[in-house]
């Protein structure tokens, strides 16, 4: 009997409105509230809450046997909370189950992890905590900022106490091996790895409503067979995708959830498959391997790699100036610029302004709010140029007033 792991990634950024050069110095409010507002709610309406309560009904039809987890960043929380609480009720009905594990995550999902450990702990532990607040759940397995893993990553993810995390299964990673067994970490062998099946997540994410697919139209009965396939090796299978894979990269008319309406039953009929969260399957298999990578890999693109944020001047010189202020924003410790501070940290900022625009074009699109690399960049270091000079006149009027009292 193989095990069927499905994992959600669940993010919205908090998008910047345009910030002109001459927005300087007269105005500090950066987000595009109206653009995040009316993008959170379209979503809401077309994958959160129809694809939550899907799930909720398939929980319960089959006495909980079907299984799933999700990780929702703290930006993503937030709005919710502001422009969509609905969708909120529905994921705490969805942890009353029992059913569905909350995966630990960045608070921001930010590229912390690639250059400041303090300050990727730091974000670690507060998405745990709200995830303690808002689910219930300490989260146990973590999923860092777009499957971005490493040798070293993974050791600092062992020593917060995680036990399982995920990654993706790279083939210039694994070689020969497959994807569809538990490994262990190479620094920290206590760290279980999950590995995401990247051809059968995509079938679904990528692939489901391609009517050039030689495999369209996808149903449940197909898909099913092809997880039972005896040629198929291993203990577990793990999808992983965005969750907005169901109803927005797949629009409602493809059939997308009818197939996820399905599927359960169509599994768990042939005896041969069961459904588990990741901390489930993590505890259930002993390690096949040690999975090692001592470069950072990640889900995004064919390259599998980090280039996707960091791939060109543009988002170096964005990324090394925002961390570059790093030490005044802690110094200082004020809630209005640490609150600034953390939704600049977004990986997305860093993803519009790709210029990958060949064989991942269309994805780099995705809800993208500007019209050229070189836009989000400007927009960007726009915004981040006030930040700056705002940053350092609060530090003098801290530092003016600390001397006056002294």
């Amino acid at each position: 009997m193989k095990t069927i792991c499905f994992y959600f990634q669940v993010h919205q950024p908090l998008r910047l409105k345009r910030y002109r050069f001459f927005n300087m110095g007269k105005d500090h409010h950066y987000l595009d509230e109206p653009t995040n507002r009316a993008i959170m709610q379209q979503v809401a309406a077309d994958c959160y809450l129809p694809m939550n309560a899907l799930l909720l009904e398939q929980i319960r039809k089959h006495g909980g046997k079907f299984k799933v987890s999700f990780s929702i960043t703290g930006l993503a929380i937030e709005q919710f909370r502001t422009y969509a609480p609905e969708v909120l009720d529905s994921f705490r009905e969805l942890a009353a189950t029992g059913c569905v594990e909350f995966l630990g995550e960045t608070y921001d999902h930010s590229l912390a992890s690639l250059v400041d450990r303090d300050e990727f702990t730091a974000q670690v532990k507060a998405h745990s905590a709200l995830m303690q607040k808002e689910f219930g759940q300490k989260p146990t397995t973590f999923r860092n900022t777009e499957l971005i893993y490493s040798d070293t990553i993974a050791e600092t993810v062992a020593s917060m106490g995680f036990k399982a995390m995920l990654a993706e299964g790279a083939k210039h990673i694994l070689g020969w091996k497959s994807p569809n067994y538990v490994y262990a970490a190479a620094l920290d062998q206590k760290l279980r790895i999950l590995l995401r099946n990247f051809k059968l997540s995509d079938d679904i994410a990528f692939r489901f409503s391609d009517r050039s697919w030689s495999e369209w139209p996808l149903t449940a009965d197909k898909y099913v067979g092809w997880l039972t396939a005896p040629d198929l090796p291993g203990d577990l299978i793990n999808l992983f995708m965005d969750y907005e894979t169901f109803g927005e990269h797949q629009k409602a008319d493809t059939g997308i959830f009818d197939f996820m309406r399905y599927l359960p039953a169509a599994a768990l009929k042939t005896k041969k498959l069961k459904f588990a969260t990741p901390a489930e399957a993590a505890k259930a298999f002993q390690p096949a391997a040690i999975f090692s990578s001592p470069y950072p890999i990640s889900w995004a693109d064919e390259e599998r790699d980090v280039t996707a944020w960091l791939g060109n001047e543009l988002q170096n010189e964005a990324f090394s100036t925002l961390y570059g202020v790093r030490d005044k924003v802690h110094e200082l410790d004020d809630p209005d610029f640490n609150y600034v501070w953390n939704f600049m940290q977004c990986s997305d900022h860093f993803y519009y302004m790709a210029t990958k625009w060949f064989s991942d074009g269309d994805v780099h699109k995705y809800f993208n709010p500007y019209g050229s690399p070189y836009e989000a960049f400007i927009n960007y270091m726009n915004v981040l140029s006030d930040f700056m000079i705002e940053l350092d006149k609060k530090k003098a009027d801290v530092t003016a007033t600390v001397c006056a009292s002294a």
